[in-house]
């Protein structure tokens, strides 16, 4: 708090200024003043945020015993799909799900602000590539794609299969 502070005393319009490694700076520092307590400041893929350390929550959840939404298996198999093969088309969700997409499954995903059109294939038809959004990424406390858990080796066998099959190869 130290630097931020003396760059606020120093020069007022500082704040307006700051490059991003002083900024960054001021954020490692904040973030350890506030090191051992309740709440922790994190760098997600919106930015940084405030929020409660993991081992307050069973407490906080007394508090406000509000249950989160819960998703079908439907949706949680899509949604992992379009992060993990984005950018696809809900053409390639059912390819490799082996059943259609129900429409609503994707308006909830982006009414949630959890994935977006990205663009179009160009094939016949310009189907709609769907990606994953910051919000995603910020709402699980991930900063990038990469830090997603990886994949167990069973569906890594699966993708490899399809790339194969797409390319006109032989599968294993």
């Amino acid at each position: 708090m130290e630097l931020l502070n003396t760059l606020y005393v120093t020069v007022p319009d500082a704040y307006l200024k700051l490059d991003n490694d002083t900024l960054r700076k001021v954020l490692e520092e904040i973030r350890g003043d506030w090191e051992g307590r309740g709440v922790e400041l994190v760098s997600v893929a919106s930015g940084w945020r405030f929020r409660s350390r993991p081992e307050a929550q069973k407490f906080l959840d007394r508090l406000n015993p509000e249950k989160p939404p819960r998703y079908s298996r439907a949706t949680l198999e899509t949604l992992a799909i379009i992060a993990y093969r984005q950018p696809v088309t809900r053409g390639d969700v059912e390819e490799i799900r082996g059943v259609a997409v129900n429409s609503q499954i994707v308006k909830t995903l982006e009414e949630r602000g959890w994935i977006e059109v990205v663009g179009q294939r160009d094939v016949p038809g310009r189907p709609a590539l769907l990606a994953t959004t910051r919000r995603f990424l910020s709402d699980l406390g991930l900063r990038a794609l990469s830090e997603l858990p990886p994949l167990p080796e069973v569906a890594n066998d699966l993708a490899l299969r399809l790339e194969q099959e797409e390319r006109g190869g032989d599968g294993p």
